[in-house]
């Protein structure tokens, strides 16, 4: 179990990859390995390298781990991610957020695709996190709190107002729409229904999905600045007109990758 391993360990390895030391990590979810063409990169460092890591199963997420430059800006990338619904425990899930962590970045950027809820959402837009509704059936703070941490952690404020500005200024000169919204996690891997999507609606989501939240809970606790952005990559279960597959995420990603990029690398050179 990676709760068991120590992140310091992991951590440790990174910082003897490159002198590189990014305060900015940038989480890549299904489809934004694109942003990773852009990068000038010092090191990369395998999940399988990495004590405690998990490389994904699933297509669009290759595991590994780069450390060089963004927009001239150092910072450390996760391209993949692995999922509660691949069978996995939640502190697994999240177990390289506490390694960041301990590496030293303050910044964190975590990217997915996501359905659409809202109406007004088309296949291809960004939707930066307003807030989330959590319906994920586990919690990765549950158990044994690690050693000076908080075990109950406030998320009136979750999503830095300071890194929303910026991604914000990023879009305006990527020209690229940027949409806001509130995003719903569940675990997965099934899709949704169209009953469920109008149960949501009414909850007040705005796009749906099966990552995520759990990273953002554990970067809470150690006390990250957080910045979330989907893709939203199909309309939900009962507003589009076709069913729903992982072939039609990839496709819309493959055909929006080139903004996404761009908007990334707006961002980073911001963050600074």
């Amino acid at each position: 179990m990676s709760r068991k391993v120590n992140p310091k360990t992991a951590a440790k390895r990174l910082q003897n990859a490159s002198k590189l030391r990014p305060r900015l990590a940038i989480v890549l979810g299904s489809g934004f390995h694109c942003v990773t063409h852009a990068m000038e990169v010092d090191a990369t460092v395998p999940y399988s390298k990495l004590p405690g890591f998990i490389k994904s199963g699933v297509t669009g997420h290759p595991g590994e781990t780069l450390i060089g430059q963004l927009g001239g800006v150092p910072v450390l990338v996760l391209n993949g991610r692995s999922h509660y619904y691949e069978g996995h425990s939640m502190a697994e899930v999240t177990f390289p957020i506490r390694v960041l962590a301990e590496y030293g970045v303050e910044s964190v950027l975590l990217t997915n695709a996501a359905g659409g809820i809202n109406r007004k959402f088309r296949p291809g837009d960004f939707m930066l996190f307003k807030d989330h509704i959590n319906l994920m059936p586990d919690n990765p703070l549950r158990g044994e709190t690690p050693k000076d941490l908080e075990r109950f952690i406030d998320l009136s404020d979750t999503y830095d107002p300071g890194l929303a500005k910026t991604m914000r200024a990023a879009a305006r000169i990527a020209k690229t729409p940027l949409r806001q919204g509130i995003y719903l996690a569940l675990p997965g891997p099934n899709y949704e229904t169209p009953a469920e999507i109008r149960a949501f609606a009414k909850l007040g989501a705005d796009a749906v999905g099966m990552s995520t939240v759990p990273e953002v809970l554990v970067a809470r606790q150690h006390g990250l600045r957080i910045a979330a952005l989907s893709c939203i990559t199909n309309a939900a279960a009962g507003i589009g007109k076709d069913g729903l597959s992982h072939d039609e995420v990839l496709d819309t990603m493959g055909k929006i990758s080139n903004q996404a990029q761009r908007l990334i690398v707006e961002f980073t050179k911001r963050h600074g």
